[in-house]
């Protein structure tokens, strides 16, 4: 009796959160290629994006407690991102949008 009792409960659980998430909108996820994105406020959002996760795996691969082969995998990703992110820096350019490499190159000279 206990396990239809359980069904039940799983389906109205189901119908209440299919009813929360009816007035949400739907997140997006990032375009696998920069190429795909026309506009430059998205372009940018998804730079941004990319740099916090940039910095969220470079905090951890400060932790000393890692093991060699799980700092080699953050080091791979972060690479990864790295260049993910000049891949939208060059989609903003082409967008119409501000040349964040100058930006970067000339921070670099300032100093």
């Amino acid at each position: 009796m206990a396990r239809n009792q359980e069904k039940a409960m799983l389906l109205l659980n189901r119908y209440w959160a299919a009813k929360k998430e009816e007035g949400k909108p739907k997140k997006r996820r990032r375009p696998f290629l920069a190429s795909e994105c026309t506009n430059v406020r998205q372009a940018e959002r998804w730079r941004i994006q990319v740099i916090k996760e940039i910095s969220q795996k470079v905090s951890q691969i400060q932790n000393p407690g890692l093991g060699e082969f799980r700092i080699r995998d953050l080091n791979d990703e972060i690479n990864k991102l790295l260049r993910e992110k000049k891949h939208w820096e060059e989609r903003i350019l082409e967008l119409g949008g501000p040349d964040y490499e100058h930006w970067t190159s000339a921070r670099r000279v300032a100093r």
